[in-house]
């Protein structure tokens, strides 16, 4: 077969035929991307390109006629550029930028040395790809890590309100431990000099704002959970005590596609709720939790956990036993939470339908 040739980063040609393997390293950036390409072992060009799939689609183009394959690692950028390498017949995959490998010494970092390592490990079959959400699972999840945002600012709001009357001496008004909402309208009420009550007041109306906004974003995701591509799998998985709309649909987006899953383990190493295993000779033991997964669907799952022991007897007699074998009803809870995880992919995957499947 005829080759097709393409010029290398020094000026000479290099063919491509059929059997030969290419591997294509990207570092992508808001300004430009770095694309580094290695043909059967050999880097044979490196070039920076415009920050469009068009222009990684045409620099691609020469080698395409190849076995062609192109990584690039997860970040600010998205998956808009996976979807069109794919959509345009392109082997793509997006590396999980924790699990590339670490050279044990301090080396020069650049963007060309960046991409030139990605192709090199994807070469060696050194890299973790990531699972790639379509667009329409893409915005349905971005739907509701909005709702974690407007949380964490809201409480970022209380902590303000809380130190700024501890600061200046002020007692808390009844009630706003819990911020019920007297406690809240209270806060208009406390005899301030005219500085303070002004700042108090735009703490209050941010807190309102937020409290609204939050209100709004919960009746979105409500409206999201009746939509016909979620609704099965919601009342499924609300079928648990514990788990309301809001922890279905945490669930139901961040672990999209749960068919892709072959085992528990898997499950939940991905939500973060495997424990870190450390063996060596006969000892054996575990530790923390490894990092992975949203630390708000984590927690999610701790507080449905809680509801779930305390309303089915089997769960709540699993947790006993656990609070017995360990002493630390956070690490039971835990326990439990990871259970609860694991009941909830089985009960959208039946077995015939997970990845591996005979």
């Amino acid at each position: 077969m005829r080759k097709r040739t393409t010029k290398s980063g020094n000026g000479k040609q290099v063919g491509v035929a059929a059997e030969d393997r290419v591997f294509v390293g990207l570092d992508v950036h808001k300004k430009s991307y770095h694309a580094a390409v290695r043909v059967n072992g050999r880097e044979v060009t490196t070039r920076v390109l415009a920050p469009t799939a068009e222009a990684v689609r045409v620099f691609l183009e020469p080698y395409r006629s190849g076995r062609l394959h192109v990584v690039y690692e997860a970040g600010p950028t998205g998956f808009g550029l996976v979807r069109a390498l794919r959509e345009a017949k392109v082997s793509a995959d997006v590396i999980a930028p924790s699990k590339t490998p670490q050279t044990p010494r301090e080396e020069n970092k650049t963007d060309r040395l960046d991409c030139c390592q990605l192709a090199f490990y994807d070469e060696k079959g050194m890299l973790k790809t990531v699972a790639v959400p379509t667009a329409e699972e893409e915005a349905d999840r971005q739907v509701i890590r909005l709702r974690d945002q407007v949380v964490d600012a809201r409480r970022r709001v209380k902590q303000q309100i809380k130190s700024f009357l501890l600061q200046h001496g002020v007692a808390e008004p009844k009630g706003l431990a819990n911020w019920s909402k007297e406690s809240v309208e209270m806060l208009g009420q406390l005899p301030l000099v005219a500085p303070l009550r002004f700042c108090l007041d735009v703490m209050v109306a941010e807190l309102k704002a937020f409290d609204k906004l939050l209100g709004q974003v919960n009746r979105e995701v409500e409206r999201l959970s009746r939509e016909t591509r979620h609704s099965e799998a919601v009342t499924r998985l609300r079928k648990y005590s514990g788990v309301g709309v809001i922890t279905a649909m945490q669930y139901r987006t961040e672990v999209f596609r749960p068919g892709r899953f072959a085992n528990e383990r898997q499950v939940a190493a991905y939500l973060g709720l495997a424990p870190r295993v450390s063996q060596s000779g006969e000892r054996h033991r575990t530790g923390p939790l490894l990092k992975a997964g949203r630390g708000r669907l984590r927690a999610l799952l701790v507080e449905a956990a809680w509801i779930w022991i305390q309303k089915d007897e089997t769960a709540k007699a699993t947790y006993k036993r656990l609070v017995q074998n360990t002493g630390q009803p956070n690490k039971a809870i835990t326990g439990m939470a990871r259970r609860l995880a694991i009941r909830l992919w089985r009960t959208l995957v039946p077995p015939e339908e997970r990845r591996g499947a005979a």
